[in-house]
Protein backbone atom coordinates (compact mmCIF):
# COMPACT_ATOMS: atom_id res chain seq x y z
CA UNK A 1 0.00 0.00 0.00
CA UNK A 2 1.78 2.83 -1.21
CA UNK A 3 -1.20 5.86 -0.95
CA UNK A 4 0.06 7.52 2.33
CA UNK A 5 2.91 6.94 4.87
CA UNK A 6 1.81 4.87 7.63
CA UNK A 7 0.92 6.10 11.14
CA UNK A 8 2.96 5.13 13.80
CA UNK A 9 1.37 3.67 16.72
CA UNK A 10 3.11 5.85 19.05
CA UNK A 11 1.59 8.57 17.12
CA UNK A 12 -1.36 7.73 19.59
CA UNK A 13 0.17 6.72 22.93
CA UNK A 14 -0.23 10.20 24.94
CA UNK A 15 -3.75 11.30 23.64
CA UNK A 16 -6.71 10.41 25.09
CA UNK A 17 -8.45 7.59 24.17
CA UNK A 18 -11.69 8.95 22.54
CA UNK A 19 -8.86 11.26 20.15
CA UNK A 20 -6.97 7.82 19.62
CA UNK A 21 -10.29 5.95 18.57
CA UNK A 22 -10.98 8.63 16.17
CA UNK A 23 -7.65 8.77 14.89
CA UNK A 24 -7.27 5.07 14.49
CA UNK A 25 -10.27 5.37 12.58
CA UNK A 26 -9.11 7.69 10.38
CA UNK A 27 -5.79 5.72 10.18
CA UNK A 28 -7.88 2.60 9.10
CA UNK A 29 -10.32 4.02 6.65
CA UNK A 30 -7.07 5.83 4.91
CA UNK A 31 -5.99 2.49 4.36
CA UNK A 32 -8.93 0.94 3.60
CA UNK A 33 -9.66 3.75 1.00
CA UNK A 34 -5.99 2.68 -0.83
CA UNK A 35 -6.59 -0.89 -0.55
CA UNK A 36 -9.78 -1.80 -1.97
CA UNK A 37 -9.91 -2.41 -5.62
CA UNK A 38 -11.05 1.49 -7.50
CA UNK A 39 -14.92 2.12 -8.29
CA UNK A 40 -13.85 2.82 -11.86
CA UNK A 41 -11.91 -0.52 -12.45
CA UNK A 42 -13.57 -3.22 -13.87
CA UNK A 43 -15.87 -5.10 -12.63
CA UNK A 44 -16.80 -1.57 -11.65
CA UNK A 45 -20.67 -2.79 -9.76
CA UNK A 46 -18.78 -5.28 -7.61
CA UNK A 47 -15.96 -2.72 -6.68
CA UNK A 48 -18.33 -0.61 -5.66
CA UNK A 49 -20.15 -3.10 -3.20
CA UNK A 50 -17.29 -4.03 -1.77
CA UNK A 51 -16.38 -0.84 -1.11
CA UNK A 52 -19.27 0.16 0.17
CA UNK A 53 -19.41 -2.79 2.63
CA UNK A 54 -16.18 -1.75 4.07
CA UNK A 55 -16.15 2.30 3.79
CA UNK A 56 -17.62 4.84 6.27
CA UNK A 57 -19.66 3.19 8.98
CA UNK A 58 -18.87 0.53 12.13
CA UNK A 59 -16.96 1.29 15.29
CA UNK A 60 -13.99 -0.73 13.68
CA UNK A 61 -13.75 -2.25 17.02
CA UNK A 62 -11.51 -4.74 15.12
CA UNK A 63 -9.43 -2.76 13.65
CA UNK A 64 -8.82 -1.10 17.34
CA UNK A 65 -7.93 -4.21 18.55
CA UNK A 66 -5.11 -4.41 16.26
CA UNK A 67 -4.08 -1.94 16.54
CA UNK A 68 -3.93 -1.69 20.69
CA UNK A 69 -2.64 -5.43 20.93
CA UNK A 70 0.63 -3.82 18.38
CA UNK A 71 1.43 -1.47 21.20
CA UNK A 72 2.58 -4.80 22.74
CA UNK A 73 4.68 -5.91 20.46
CA UNK A 74 5.88 -2.73 19.38
CA UNK A 75 4.54 -3.51 15.60
CA UNK A 76 5.12 -0.55 12.85
CA UNK A 77 2.80 0.75 10.92
CA UNK A 78 2.26 -0.89 7.68
CA UNK A 79 2.34 -4.59 8.88
CA UNK A 80 -0.69 -3.34 11.05
CA UNK A 81 -2.98 -1.90 9.06
CA UNK A 82 -2.81 -5.07 6.86
CA UNK A 83 -3.94 -7.24 9.93
CA UNK A 84 -6.58 -4.80 10.89
CA UNK A 85 -7.72 -4.99 7.27
CA UNK A 86 -7.51 -8.34 6.60
CA UNK A 87 -10.11 -8.43 9.93
CA UNK A 88 -12.50 -5.93 8.88
CA UNK A 89 -12.53 -7.37 5.33
CA UNK A 90 -13.67 -10.73 7.09
CA UNK A 91 -15.87 -9.37 9.38
CA UNK A 92 -17.49 -7.10 6.28
CA UNK A 93 -18.02 -9.94 4.47
CA UNK A 94 -19.90 -11.69 7.01
CA UNK A 95 -22.10 -8.95 7.36
CA UNK A 96 -22.72 -8.83 3.65
CA UNK A 97 -23.66 -12.32 3.72
CA UNK A 98 -25.67 -12.26 7.33
CA UNK A 99 -28.12 -9.47 5.98
CA UNK A 100 -29.19 -11.44 2.61
CA UNK A 101 -32.81 -13.09 2.28
CA UNK A 102 -31.73 -16.07 2.99
CA UNK A 103 -29.77 -15.27 6.28
CA UNK A 104 -31.41 -12.53 8.41
CA UNK A 105 -33.14 -10.50 5.64
CA UNK A 106 -31.92 -7.14 7.16
CA UNK A 107 -32.14 -4.00 5.19
CA UNK A 108 -30.09 -1.77 7.65
CA UNK A 109 -26.31 -2.05 7.94
CA UNK A 110 -24.04 0.73 10.08
CA UNK A 111 -27.48 3.54 8.65
CA UNK A 112 -27.68 2.93 5.72
CA UNK A 113 -29.12 0.51 3.22
CA UNK A 114 -27.78 -3.27 3.34
CA UNK A 115 -25.57 -4.12 0.21
CA UNK A 116 -28.15 -6.24 -1.33
CA UNK A 117 -30.85 -3.86 -0.86
CA UNK A 118 -28.93 -0.82 -2.43
CA UNK A 119 -27.03 -3.21 -5.29
CA UNK A 120 -28.40 -6.67 -5.64
CA UNK A 121 -28.58 -10.14 -4.13
CA UNK A 122 -25.91 -11.73 -6.42
CA UNK A 123 -23.63 -8.39 -6.39
CA UNK A 124 -24.15 -8.87 -2.30
CA UNK A 125 -22.94 -12.34 -2.97
CA UNK A 126 -20.07 -11.75 -4.45
CA UNK A 127 -19.31 -8.71 -2.72
CA UNK A 128 -18.94 -11.15 0.36
CA UNK A 129 -16.84 -13.66 -1.56
CA UNK A 130 -13.80 -11.06 -3.09
CA UNK A 131 -14.11 -9.34 0.23
CA UNK A 132 -12.94 -12.46 1.90
CA UNK A 133 -10.46 -13.69 -0.55
CA UNK A 134 -8.77 -9.47 -0.50
CA UNK A 135 -8.52 -10.38 3.32
CA UNK A 136 -6.27 -12.94 2.93
CA UNK A 137 -4.60 -10.96 -0.28
CA UNK A 138 -3.45 -8.21 1.80
CA UNK A 139 -1.71 -10.25 4.16
CA UNK A 140 0.00 -12.40 1.39
CA UNK A 141 1.54 -9.05 0.13
CA UNK A 142 2.46 -7.44 3.15
CA UNK A 143 6.06 -8.70 2.80
CA UNK A 144 6.34 -9.88 6.55
CA UNK A 145 8.99 -12.87 6.72
CA UNK A 146 7.19 -16.40 6.21
CA UNK A 147 6.54 -17.60 9.30
CA UNK A 148 4.64 -14.32 10.51
CA UNK A 149 2.58 -14.07 7.44
CA UNK A 150 1.69 -17.68 8.13
CA UNK A 151 0.82 -17.38 11.32
CA UNK A 152 -1.29 -14.13 10.31
CA UNK A 153 -3.39 -16.12 8.01
CA UNK A 154 -3.15 -19.17 10.39
CA UNK A 155 -5.03 -17.09 13.47
CA UNK A 156 -7.28 -15.87 10.76
CA UNK A 157 -8.30 -18.90 8.79
CA UNK A 158 -8.82 -20.37 11.98
CA UNK A 159 -11.12 -17.79 13.24
CA UNK A 160 -13.04 -17.41 10.13
CA UNK A 161 -13.65 -21.46 9.88
CA UNK A 162 -16.39 -23.90 10.87
CA UNK A 163 -14.25 -23.94 14.34
CA UNK A 164 -14.82 -20.14 14.58
CA UNK A 165 -17.38 -17.50 13.00
CA UNK A 166 -19.10 -19.61 9.42
CA UNK A 167 -19.23 -22.69 12.24
CA UNK A 168 -21.20 -19.78 15.14
CA UNK A 169 -23.07 -18.32 12.53
CA UNK A 170 -24.43 -22.11 11.46
CA UNK A 171 -25.22 -22.86 14.70
CA UNK A 172 -27.12 -20.17 14.98
CA UNK A 173 -29.23 -20.32 12.21
CA UNK A 174 -30.21 -23.84 13.47
CA UNK A 175 -30.89 -22.86 17.41
CA UNK A 176 -34.16 -19.79 16.02
CA UNK A 177 -36.79 -20.91 17.68
CA UNK A 178 -35.77 -23.16 20.04
CA UNK A 179 -34.15 -22.73 23.82
CA UNK A 180 -30.40 -23.73 23.65
CA UNK A 181 -28.36 -24.00 27.38
CA UNK A 182 -26.64 -21.24 28.59
CA UNK A 183 -23.42 -23.61 28.35
CA UNK A 184 -24.82 -24.02 24.05
CA UNK A 185 -25.60 -20.56 23.52
CA UNK A 186 -21.71 -19.26 24.64
CA UNK A 187 -19.85 -22.05 22.60
CA UNK A 188 -22.30 -20.24 19.90
CA UNK A 189 -21.35 -16.75 20.46
CA UNK A 190 -17.54 -17.85 20.91
CA UNK A 191 -17.32 -19.02 17.50
CA UNK A 192 -19.80 -16.80 15.71
CA UNK A 193 -18.27 -13.31 17.51
CA UNK A 194 -15.62 -14.17 19.78
CA UNK A 195 -13.65 -15.92 17.79
CA UNK A 196 -12.63 -13.17 14.74
CA UNK A 197 -11.84 -10.75 17.79
CA UNK A 198 -9.93 -12.58 19.11
CA UNK A 199 -8.26 -12.97 16.23
CA UNK A 200 -7.83 -9.22 15.82
CA UNK A 201 -6.09 -9.50 19.24
CA UNK A 202 -3.61 -11.58 17.97
CA UNK A 203 -3.08 -10.20 14.49
CA UNK A 204 -2.06 -7.09 16.01
CA UNK A 205 0.67 -8.82 18.47
CA UNK A 206 1.84 -11.17 15.71
CA UNK A 207 2.52 -7.98 14.01
CA UNK A 208 5.50 -7.04 15.49
CA UNK A 209 8.68 -8.31 16.27
CA UNK A 210 8.34 -12.07 17.47
CA UNK A 211 10.84 -11.67 20.00
CA UNK A 212 8.59 -9.94 21.99
CA UNK A 213 5.72 -11.84 21.69
CA UNK A 214 6.50 -14.89 24.52
CA UNK A 215 4.52 -17.31 25.04
CA UNK A 216 3.51 -16.42 28.72
CA UNK A 217 2.10 -12.76 26.81
CA UNK A 218 0.58 -14.54 24.06
CA UNK A 219 -1.36 -16.35 26.41
CA UNK A 220 -2.81 -13.30 28.33
CA UNK A 221 -3.53 -11.59 24.93
CA UNK A 222 -5.49 -14.97 24.17
CA UNK A 223 -7.75 -14.96 27.49
CA UNK A 224 -8.45 -11.30 27.14
CA UNK A 225 -9.75 -11.55 23.54
CA UNK A 226 -11.71 -14.19 24.62
CA UNK A 227 -13.15 -12.44 27.48
CA UNK A 228 -13.84 -9.12 25.61
CA UNK A 229 -14.72 -11.45 22.45
CA UNK A 230 -17.96 -13.05 24.11
CA UNK A 231 -18.27 -9.40 25.96
CA UNK A 232 -19.00 -7.93 23.02
CA UNK A 233 -21.66 -10.38 22.00
CA UNK A 234 -23.15 -9.93 25.15
CA UNK A 235 -23.45 -6.11 25.31
CA UNK A 236 -25.23 -6.95 21.90
CA UNK A 237 -27.93 -8.72 22.83
CA UNK A 238 -27.99 -6.05 25.90
CA UNK A 239 -28.99 -3.34 22.98
CA UNK A 240 -30.85 -5.27 20.91
CA UNK A 241 -33.47 -4.59 23.42
CA UNK A 242 -32.28 -1.51 25.07
CA UNK A 243 -31.59 0.51 22.10
CA UNK A 244 -33.51 1.59 19.17
CA UNK A 245 -32.51 1.35 15.10
CA UNK A 246 -31.37 5.08 15.11
CA UNK A 247 -28.71 4.10 18.10
CA UNK A 248 -27.84 0.62 16.46
CA UNK A 249 -27.74 1.98 13.08
CA UNK A 250 -29.48 -1.59 12.19
CA UNK A 251 -32.72 -2.81 13.23
CA UNK A 252 -33.61 -3.06 17.14
CA UNK A 253 -35.42 -6.03 18.51
CA UNK A 254 -34.97 -8.18 15.57
CA UNK A 255 -33.55 -11.12 17.79
CA UNK A 256 -37.06 -11.20 19.71
CA UNK A 257 -38.73 -11.11 16.49
CA UNK A 258 -37.04 -13.80 14.52
CA UNK A 259 -37.16 -15.96 18.21
CA UNK A 260 -33.03 -16.37 18.42
CA UNK A 261 -31.93 -17.03 21.61
CA UNK A 262 -30.09 -15.02 23.30
CA UNK A 263 -28.08 -13.53 26.49
CA UNK A 264 -31.26 -11.68 27.45
CA UNK A 265 -33.79 -14.24 26.36
CA UNK A 266 -32.26 -16.65 28.86
CA UNK A 267 -31.05 -14.63 31.77
CA UNK A 268 -33.03 -11.57 31.54
CA UNK A 269 -31.53 -7.99 31.40
CA UNK A 270 -30.03 -7.70 34.67
CA UNK A 271 -28.22 -11.05 34.60
CA UNK A 272 -26.88 -10.51 31.77
CA UNK A 273 -25.24 -6.95 32.11
CA UNK A 274 -23.90 -8.54 35.41
CA UNK A 275 -22.19 -10.73 32.62
CA UNK A 276 -20.92 -8.71 30.58
CA UNK A 277 -18.94 -6.49 33.83
CA UNK A 278 -17.75 -10.12 34.88
CA UNK A 279 -16.36 -10.65 31.42
CA UNK A 280 -14.60 -7.02 31.47
CA UNK A 281 -12.91 -8.00 34.67
CA UNK A 282 -11.56 -11.24 33.45
CA UNK A 283 -10.21 -9.67 30.56
CA UNK A 284 -8.25 -7.08 32.48
CA UNK A 285 -7.12 -9.56 34.76
CA UNK A 286 -5.78 -11.56 31.71
CA UNK A 287 -3.81 -8.55 30.88
CA UNK A 288 -2.83 -7.26 34.68
CA UNK A 289 0.31 -7.97 34.07
CA UNK A 290 1.75 -6.63 30.65
CA UNK A 291 2.54 -2.72 32.04
CA UNK A 292 1.56 0.05 30.27
CA UNK A 293 1.93 -1.44 26.69
CA UNK A 294 -1.69 -2.57 27.20
CA UNK A 295 -3.20 0.52 28.55
CA UNK A 296 -5.13 1.09 25.11
CA UNK A 297 -6.53 -2.80 25.38
CA UNK A 298 -7.98 -2.08 28.71
CA UNK A 299 -9.61 1.12 27.92
CA UNK A 300 -11.10 -1.28 24.76
CA UNK A 301 -12.70 -3.53 27.62
CA UNK A 302 -13.99 -0.52 29.10
CA UNK A 303 -15.40 0.68 25.37
CA UNK A 304 -16.71 -2.57 24.52
CA UNK A 305 -18.62 -3.37 27.45
CA UNK A 306 -20.26 0.34 28.23
CA UNK A 307 -21.05 1.06 24.50
CA UNK A 308 -24.55 2.18 23.61
CA UNK A 309 -24.58 0.82 19.99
Amino acid sequence: MTCAAAVQPTSFIRIPFDHWVLAAGDRFEDAAQCALPGDGVVPMRLHRAMRYAVLDGGKRVRPLLVYAAGEITHAEGEPLDRAALAVEFVHAYSLVHDDMPCMDNDVLRRGKPTVHIEFDEATAMLAGDALQAEAFKVIADGGLPASQTAALMRELAHASSTAGMCGGQAIDLDAVGTTPGIDQLERMHRMKTGALLKAAVLMGALSGHPAALTEATREALARYGEAVGLAFQVVDDLLDVEASTAELGKTAGKDAEHSKPTYVSLLGVQATRAWSLRLRAQALEAIDGLGPSAARLRELADFIVCRKS
